[in-house]
């Protein structure tokens, strides 16, 4: 291969020759000689910056650097102020680039020197460390918006895949399906909904798996992840024990895609102190303000998207303010939702991701008619007695649930109006008042010796007919 001076001279078929100037750029590493004639080496082996990516959210800009060792090409994204510094540039040694405090003036010379020389060559692509919408894309299903790879985040994206194969994956759910049973319906149509709710402009909402029984609430939890990402654990199913900020972080970055907890009974001491304020503000769909080092103001975390959760106890036994309660929408899990659990989990784990792409990008032409039919459900569950921001998540849900039918089961099989309607709480049962009389009867029923004077317990009181004072 003809060696060109001032250009860079590496074998590669995905990198063409960049501008360098005064450096000596081959596979043998990259120099220059000095007006002493000494050799200054900034790298002993490839490399260089392949693109740029800005950073839609926060407008921060980081770099692709590509390097070659031990024959193949390898990428890393960094933050542009560390290529900018030598204290900072030693840092690239943890991803396997030669480069140390002797030689990273010369690096971030050349790097520097590359860049500027090939501004117009090199690509600059928009990045983004949230999924969902951008306008009409959709992360990660459209490419011209790339992700953050520096989002601590990174795994859970990698979990957003596919895998296995889509008909192996939808004849099982069609399966599941013709049982009928409540509980998988609701929980993939709340799975399905994620990316309605902020067509629909309405805020983000609980829904909740409960009973004791093993019938089936984590393999239904599986259900619901499999149409966007992988279900097994660990991988996109997040649990309860971490902190409020981590719980803000995860919403952020999935931003439109359900973001799906597993047992509620693993609620860390940190948020259950503060569990109302949790809900409240992870249904609110905006994260706290927090200045920075700079005292200035952090981008703020937001998100349009549904919780999926499920425990033995019921959400609300965590929560006491009917405000708190009025964002969970409860179902109880009864026994056999599935005929072999086992066999659809192990199922689930080798094929998933399919319906959520199929899914978004049907529902990308049909924005119009999703609010349509979301404000026809509206006006159908509409009663005076419960709680409307209650009606206007299930509203979504029942939305999802009839669009997912047309695009993809096709299959007959929907969650009826008379049906949902039942999982919506009446004012009643959240009003203080009514809540608190049920507990002092509740009481009483369970202390009756307290309240007769003939007994020869401590005495709380005195009952007469249906009285108790």
């Amino acid at each position: 291969e003809v060696t060109i001076e001032h250009y860079t001279n590496f074998q590669s078929e995905d990198y063409g020759r960049l501008a360098c100037g005064m450096w000596v750029a081959t596979e043998d590493g990259i120099y220059y000689d000095s007006d002493r004639g000494m050799r200054v080496y900034a790298c002993a082996h490839p490399i260089l910056p392949a693109e740029r990516l800005k950073n839609i959210e926060t407008g921060e800009e980081y770099i692709v650097i590509a390097f070659k060792r031990r024959g193949r090409w390898e990428q890393i994204e960094v933050k542009k102020t560390v290529i900018a510094s030598a204290n900072k540039i030693v840092q690239l040694a943890d991803y396997g680039i030669n480069v140390t405090s002797e030689s990273a003036k010369a690096l971030v010379r050349y790097l520097s020197d590359v860049e500027m020389q090939n501004d117009d060559y090199i690509k600059v692509s928009r990045s983004t460390s949230k999924l969902g919408w951008h306008g009409d894309d959709f992360l990660p299903y459209d490419s011209d918006i790339v992700f953050d790879s520096t989002s601590r985040f990174k795994s859970l994206f990698d979990a957003v895949n596919e895998r296995g194969s889509y008909q192996v994956w939808l004849d099982h759910v069609r399966d599941i399906r013709k049982r009928g049973r409540f509980e998988a319906l609701v929980m993939m149509a709340a799975s399905f909904s994620s990316p309605l709710i902020q067509l629909t402009g309405q805020l983000p909402f609980f829904l909740d798996l409960y009973g004791e029984t093993e019938g089936g609430k984590t393999v239904t939890l599986m259900l619901a992840a499999s149409i966007w990402a992988d279900p097994k654990d660990s991988k996109y199913i997040g649990d309860f024990k971490t902190t409020d900020t981590a719980l803000e972080a995860r919403a952020d970055m999935l931003n439109n895609i359900p973001v799906i907890l597993d047992d509620t009974s693993k609620v860390s001491q940190r948020i259950m102190t503060n569990f109302e304020a949790v809900v409240y503000d992870l249904c609110s769909g905006k994260g706290k303000s927090r200045s920075n080092k700079e005292l200035g103001i952090n981008r703020e975390n937001h998100w349009h998207c549904c919780f999926l959760t499920n425990g033995e106890r019921p959400l609300s036994s965590y929560v006491v303010q009917g405000g708190a309660m009025n964002r969970i929408l409860e179902v109880e899990c009864l026994s056999d939702v599935y005929e072999d659990p086992s066999a659809t989990a192990d199922l689930l784990k080798d094929n998933f991701g399919f319906a959520g792409k199929i899914f978004v990008e049907a529902v990308r032409e049909r924005k119009d008619e999703v609010i349509e039919i979301y404000q026809g459900f509206r006006k159908k569950l509409e009663r005076a007695n419960v709680m409307q921001k209650q009606v206007a998540s299930l509203a979504v849900i029942l939305t999802a649930d009839k669009l997912a039918e047309e695009i993809i089961f096709k299959d007959g099989v929907t969650i009826s109006v008379e049906e949902a309607q039942k999982i919506l709480t009446d004012h009643s049962e959240l009003s203080d008042n009514m809540r608190c009389y049920e507990y002092l009867c509740d009481k009483v029923a369970m202390n009756k010796g307290r309240f007769d004077k003939d007994s020869n317990m401590e005495q709380w009181g005195v009952m007469k007919d249906d009285y108790v004072a």
